[in-house]
């Protein structure tokens, strides 16, 4: 695959060629860079920590997925210390981009919600990324998707897996 500075991509192999698991790997890589630029130059141009993204996109994820999520889970979530999350927290929410609420079953419980200011921004964004991608992914079937969703789930779950091995402390 080659890398993509001024618009063109090589795509790899044709539909004939065999795609091996370093073209995958590869592949995925490529895509990590490319959206980790695309994410930081969202953040360059809202004064936004690259941290503080990765938590706003953690606590939306939690939302959408109708979760809720504290100060604690997110700092699992990041791999940060509590203190270091409330720092966060706080330079969030005085951006006017989270919230803090008290749980509803919970009064003792504090859970972190997105404001719509946020998402505005956000979708403002991220919303030509999103139609560029879909007009990219439109010559997909439903079959081809549904291999693309299950082959990204999986990916997932194995970057998450080698991740948890290598930051949890083995016992003896």
């Amino acid at each position: 695959m080659g890398k993509p500075e001024g618009g063109s991509v090589d795509i790899g192999p044709g539909v004939d060629a065999e795609v091996t698991d370093q073209a995958l790997v590869t592949g995925l890589r490529q895509l990590v860079v490319e959206s980790d630029r695309f994410a930081e130059m969202f953040g360059e141009t809202r004064g936004i920590h690259r941290t503080d993204l990765n938590a706003l996109a953690v606590i939306m994820h939690a939302d959408h997925a109708g979760r809720s999520l504290s100060p604690g889970d997110l700092a699992g979530s990041l791999h940060l210390s509590a203190s270091a999350v409330t720092a966060l927290l706080d330079r969030l929410e005085a951006a006017g981009h989270i919230r803090r609420e008290r749980g509803t079953a919970d009064r003792r419980r504090v859970e972190l919600r997105v404001n719509d200011r946020a998402l505005d921004v956000g979708r403002a964004f991220f919303a030509p990324l999103g139609a560029e991608m879909g007009r990219a992914w439109a010559e997909f079937g439903q079959p081809e998707r549904q291999v693309i969703e299950r082959f990204l789930a999986l990916s997932i779950e194995a970057t998450v897996r080698v991740r948890e091995r290598l930051t949890t402390p083995e016992q003896d």
